[in-house]
């Protein structure tokens, strides 16, 4: 069965009630899920590894009231039982596989009761994950996220809601495709520079022709998660 095709932010906006809510966005990269929450009425915080990491969000930020943070997934810099809403924007895979457990943990402290945790995490599958995994091949981690997650008891959460859907990525050219991996990971831009003749047959030959000539279409699959904690 085809699945949806969306927006990750459509289905966050679908099953999230976030409107009025204290939304920590752990490993928020630039920020544009941050500024789209808080155009969308949430009190935000923005959370990264490091003040080069938040570089581009606090860049970008346009006034939105965010605020951002430095620090990690598996020590969260916020109390106890004060957000609404935890969301891993496809970053838990990139948590250690060690911590992820911890990771959720973390997610679960901070909650307030009624709170929810947000996972939405990339399939390790599909056309873009073909030509991706020619940078580097996240099939373990994926896996190991995914686990965690069915997992996710021990970290004191429970699963309530979790959906499968496919999002569009569009790139203009092998440059964007650049651009857009390197951000994630700068290691990533060596790698990507040495193996840039498989990635342009790659780019060619997967997905589907784009809006604009030497444009690429390609799917990428995805689930979301919606985790409460367990009753206390």
């Amino acid at each position: 069965m085809p699945r949806e095709l969306s927006s990750d932010l459509a289905i966050l906006e679908r099953l999230i009630e976030f409107r009025d809510k204290i939304v920590v966005d752990v490993g928020c990269g630039g920020g544009a899920l941050v500024r789209d929450l808080s155009a969308r009425g949430a009190d935000v915080i923005g959370l990264e590894i490091s003040e080069q990491q938040l570089a581009t969000a606090l860049e970008r930020d346009d006034q939105s009231g965010a605020r951002y943070l430095v620090g990690r997934a598996e020590a969260l810099p916020l109390d106890d039982g004060s957000v609404d809403v935890v969301v891993f924007m496809r970053t838990l895979h990139h948590v250690p596989p060690d911590q992820l457990t911890r990771a959720l943990s973390e997610a679960a402290r901070v909650l307030r009761p009624a709170g929810s945790t947000y996972v939405a995490e990339p399939l390790a599958e599909g056309d873009y994950f073909q030509l991706v995994s020619l940078i580097e091949d996240e099939r373990d981690v994926r896996a190991a996220a995914q686990a965690a997650l069915a997992n996710a008891a021990l970290a004191g959460l429970v699963r309530i809601t979790t959906i499968d859907y496919d999002v569009r990525v569009s790139l203009r050219d092998l440059a964007a495709l650049r651009a857009r991996v390197v951000s994630v990971d700068p290691a990533r831009e060596e790698l990507f520079d040495a193996r840039t003749p498989e990635l342009a047959e790659a780019f060619e030959r997967l997905g589907e022709p784009g809006e604009q000539p030497g444009a690429r279409s390609f799917l990428l699959p995805m689930r979301a998660d919606v985790l409460r904690p367990v009753a206390r």
